[in-house]
């Protein structure tokens, strides 16, 4: 495919798995689907989806990983310029030794301790949303693949 249509289909993604998570983020009581970070995760899964760090595994446990991180700071250590710089280099470090490095996830420890997220927040937004994410993502991959074996048959 060329590139005027892998950005389509890309954009195409991305508003999808943007759209759902926003449609149930906004309709469902009482649950948070979306956080900032995602639209750099899609950026990523739907734009560069062969990329090591767009993987399901870096997806899902970059963003679990860095999101722990930040819920444990703001429940146990604290909130100040500190504890922020250090959890952040906290969860770089434990991204790169598990080798889940996910660049937007990056993000979480600084949104969840400015925010004073708690453990709840690790299930939602972070562990339904990385997942709707990365199965959208795998979805946009089979059909992109089929349309490709279609228009070459």
């Amino acid at each position: 495919m060329n590139n005027v249509v892998l950005s389509i289909v890309a954009g195409v993604g991305a508003f999808l798995a943007i759209g759902l998570l926003s449609f149930f983020d906004s309709n469902l009581s009482d649950v948070a689907l979306l956080m900032a970070p995602f639209g750099a995760t899609a950026v990523l899964v739907f734009g560069v989806p062969e990329s090591p760090l767009a993987q399901p595994k870096n997806v899902i446990l970059g963003h679990l990983i860095t999101a722990l991180i930040g819920v444990f700071f703001t429940q146990y250590i604290g909130v100040s310029p500190l504890t922020l710089a250090l959890a952040t280099g906290i969860g770089v470090s434990a991204m790169l030794l598990t080798k889940t490095t996910h660049p937007p996830a990056g993000a979480n420890p600084l949104l969840i301790m400015l925010a004073g997220q708690g453990w709840a927040f690790l299930i939602t937004p972070v562990l339904l949303g990385a997942i709707v994410i990365v199965l959208v993502g795998k979805g946009m991959q089979f059909f992109s693949k089929t349309m490709a074996k279609q228009l070459h048959s």
